[in-house]
């Protein structure tokens, strides 16, 4: 089942997300995947993700895809203008690739790359809007395209909403997002506000795929709520990681336990490893998903 179809199936979704190669190396991306290869529907693949030089997604997707894979190709507006947005996403619909995610991006002053400019020519709401024009047969500029595309759109938001995400969010609905993947929760209680504004969309709402991040350490919860926008790990959380005799296996009860109280409450989980997917299939199999 692709997976355009498993959103509609009603199905609870699993989705993974994996870095391509900072290199040529195919091995490490296609040893990634083979760990989600009946556990995930569909595998992310991130687009210089903290702004950090990789591979193109692109390209990432169509080597995973030409090996069976299904995959979910983000694209950032912060490396490109209008045109060569236009020009990555015909590529990669010439590619094969169907579902994109939508995303503004790090800025590059957090990456690897000192002195790298920003472009931003777009926000994420404009490049749905975009998305949603070639996928009508036309470009960004009203001009016939010779062959239209036929993407599933996604876009990303926190959970916890201010005044400016609800309205961005609200934007992004109407521009067409299908979909939604959020940042990390680490407890279900700090969706319910999220899930209420997204089902004032009606009927046709997008799906929420909500993030989870397996702990490895309490350093690595402090990290994360002092670096990472939109996280908050709660203090019951960092204490269990501080008290545990294993903090790696807490990590991985704690994510299996917030998975099996999602089940009921959205639509599915993206699993994003500090790490690695070594522990992606056990969480799912503890949590009675897979």
């Amino acid at each position: 089942m692709s997976f355009r179809d498993k959103l509609l199936s009603g199905d609870f979704i699993v989705t993974a997300e994996i870095s391509p190669p900072k290199g040529t190396d195919k091995k490490p991306l296609l040893n990634e995947a083979a760990r989600l290869k009946g556990v995930a529907d569909a595998i992310n693949i991130t687009d210089n993700q903290r702004a950090i030089m990789r591979m193109s997604p692109s390209a990432a997707c169509s080597i995973l895809q030409d090996n069976g894979y299904e995959t979910i190709m983000h694209i950032t507006c912060r490396d490109r203008n209008r045109l060569s947005l236009q020009s990555e996403l015909l590529g990669a619909c010439g590619m094969g690739i169907r579902n994109i995610l939508v995303m503004t991006g790090d800025h590059p002053s957090k990456g690897d790359h000192e002195g790298a400019k920003p472009v931003y020519d777009l926000d994420s709401v404009q490049l749905l809007e975009l998305v949603r024009k070639l996928n009508s047969g036309y470009d960004f500029s009203g001009n016939r395209l010779e062959g239209r595309t036929d993407f599933t759109a996604g876009a990303v938001s926190n959970t916890r909403l201010d005044y400016v995400s609800l309205i961005k969010l609200k934007k992004k609905i109407k521009s067409g997002a299908s979909f939604f993947q959020t940042q990390a929760i680490f407890e279900a209680d700090s969706l319910s506000d999220f899930i209420d504004k997204i089902d004032e969309a009606g009927p046709k709402r997008p799906k929420v795929i909500v993030g989870i991040m397996p702990l490895r350490s309490e350093k690595n919860a402090l990290f994360l709520n002092k670096n990472i926008a939109g996280i908050k790990v709660p203090d019951k959380i960092i204490k269990r990681m501080r008290e545990a005799n294993d903090p790696a296996s807490e990590g991985i009860e704690i994510a299996a336990d917030l998975v099996r109280e999602l089940k009921s409450l959205c639509d599915g989980v993206h699993i994003m490893p500090v790490k690695d997917h070594e522990n992606t299939k056990k969480i799912l199999e503890m949590a009675g998903i897979r």
